[in-house]
This record gives C-alpha cells, sequence and structure tokens, in this order.
C-alpha cells in the first residue's frame, strides 16, 4: 500500500481504487459538515460518521481505546512505526479477508497523526447499505431460525479461514434487507491457524454481548433457545 505523505506528522493510505479520490478533508469531520456530506452517525464510546461522496456511501471510523485505560488515555496509541498502527494493520487485513470472499467492508483509506511518540488513527470504509447491526434489530423483533442459524454459519466460514475478531458482538454483526450477513470492526484482529482454540472465544465474548444487552433492555428478543440455533448453524458439518 503506497504511504502519502500530508506533512510533517500526517500519514495517508489509500487503495489504488480510491487513491486518486481520497483528500485529507474526507477524514474531518466538520469539513464533511460544512459540505453537507454527512448522512448520519453512530454514538456509542464515541462517534462513527457515514458521508457521502460522489454517490457514494462511506464510514469514518477514529480509533479509540477501551477498558479501564480509556480513562487516562482516550485515543492515542504508542508509534512504532505505520505499518504497525492499527489503522494499517485492519485495513491490510480487510483487503486480505477480501481476496478470501469473506463478508466484509470494503477498506478505503486511513490517516495516522503522529504526536512524539504517540498517534492518533482513523479508517474510511464503504458503507454496507441496506444493512443494520444485529442490536437494533433485536431491540425490534426476534431472528428466525433461518437467521440464527446463518449467524453460526457466518462466524464459522470466519473461523474456517482463521480469521479471529477481537470484539465480535452484536454490535459487529450486519443483516441486510435481502438476507445477507456481514461481519464488521476487525481492529485489533488477525489471523490465526484455523484450529487455534482462542477462535472459540469469541463465541463466548458474542454471548456475552447478547445476555448484557437482554439484561439491560427490556425490550430484546432474544432467549437461550436461540443461542443453540447459533450454535448449532457453527457447528454444522456441511460448512
Amino acid at each position: 500500500m503506497k504511504i502519502q505523505q500530508i506533512d510533517k506528522n500526517r500519514f495517508m493510505v489509500a487503495v489504488k481504487k480510491y487513491r486518486e479520490k481520497v483528500t485529507k478533508d474526507w477524514f474531518d469531520p466538520e469539513q464533511l459538515k460544512k459540505n453537507d456530506e454527512i448522512i448520519g452517525q453512530s454514538v456509542g464510546r464515541n462517534t462513527t460518521y457515514f458521508f457521502e461522496k460522489d454517490g457514494k456511501r462511506f464510514v469514518l471510523r477514529r480509533y479509540y481505546r477501551g477498558g479501564l485505560i480509556a480513562k487516562w488515555v482516550e485515543d492515542s496509541y504508542l508509534f512504532l512505526g505505520l505499518r504497525k498502527t492499527r489503522a494499517f494493520r485492519e485495513m491490510k487485513l480487510l483487503k486480505e479477508m477480501r481476496k478470501r470472499n469473506l463478508p466484509v467492508p470494503e477498506p478505503v483509506a486511513l490517516m495516522v497523526s503522529r504526536k512524539g511518540l504517540t498517534y492518533r488513527a482513523s479508517i474510511i470504509i464503504r458503507l454496507i447499505g441496506n444493512s443494520r447491526d444485529l442490536f437494533h434489530i433485536l431491540r425490534e423483533r426476534a431472528l428466525t431460525e433461518k437467521e440464527w442459524l446463518a449467524v453460526g454459519r457466518l462466524i464459522r466460514n470466519f473461523h474456517n479461514k482463521g480469521v479471529y475478531h477481537a470484539d465480535l458482538n452484536i454490535h459487529n454483526i450486519l443483516l441486510s434487507r435481502d438476507g445477507e450477513m456481514w461481519l464488521i470492526d476487525f481492529d485489533r484482529g488477525r489471523f490465526v491457524e484455523p484450529n487455534a482454540s482462542n477462535l472459540e472465544t469469541n463465541l463466548g465474548r458474542l454471548k456475552r454481548s447478547l445476555e448484557k444487552e437482554s439484561k439491560k433492555w427490556q425490550e430484546f428478543h432474544w432467549r437461550q433457545p436461540d443461542w443453540e440455533l447459533l450454535l448449532k448453524g457453527y457447528h454444522d458439518e456441511h460448512q
């Protein structure tokens, strides 16, 4: 991937398809707002912006820390070289997964801003249209038996190809209107041996996510038998 130096401390990398289109303004939410290009946003631990350029829709996501350390260090990381930044690693992983025909978003570009020994970073990916994450779907309705089986098969497909998702939860599984499923947000994800024992820890993390939200919301359409269906799909020998 070709590295473009914006100024003394900022570096941008765009995939070949978008190299002549992406500018530093794509990473500036205020500039996108001025251009009236913001089409939505998602607010959680941080704000993710959805924007449109030339009829195409994109996602701008900045890297933020989670866990206890986030109380002291919100969005900066130790700089050990551009290729070791979280943004570069995620873009590289997305490109490789797409080569392996896995249902993940198309990577577009990344920006890294260095300050002394630390850096901040953002990534832009293509927006997966006509889709919602499982969290918002389950707030409205129950998934069908077929859909739960498909979730299990989706995860098994990634595991069969050695993909470890570092934060598998119901916010990172998308279901489109035509029934397609996708995995998103591969920060800290990586390839491991397909039979690695830590792959199944993904399932435990996902189950905790379901249990947490079911306790938090009165209207949440998930029950234990649904998990058994997911596991049935995951262990389907015809994968």
